[in-house]
């Protein structure tokens, strides 16, 4: 399980990376889009963890308040360009 949420939390990172070199708003969208859905993979890899005792309730608290902060930014931006592409 920790190999799994160190991919995919490392993923969020790079997709954010490689957004800032996109080549359209689509492409900007999509690789935000890979981040946010790679976010929800560390969620539920974090809940595993959790349940099967591996990191405590503080830990768990303190890592998915932070994943909780990172998928609202992702999620607002994805949101606020799609609506500019709209008007």
């Amino acid at each position: 399980m920790s190999r799994q949420i160190y991919r995919s939390g490392t993923s969020i990172g790079a997709n954010i990376a490689e957004s800032n070199n996109a080549q359209s708003k689509a492409d900007y969208i999509s690789k935000l889009s890979i981040a946010l859905k790679e976010a929800d993979e560390t969620e539920y890899w974090l809940v595993l963890l959790f349940k099967s005792g591996t990191i405590s309730e503080d830990e768990y608290n303190s890592y998915i308040t932070d994943l909780k902060v990172i998928i609202g930014t992702l999620v607002n931006i994805i949101k606020k360009i799609k609506e500019n592409e709209q008007n």
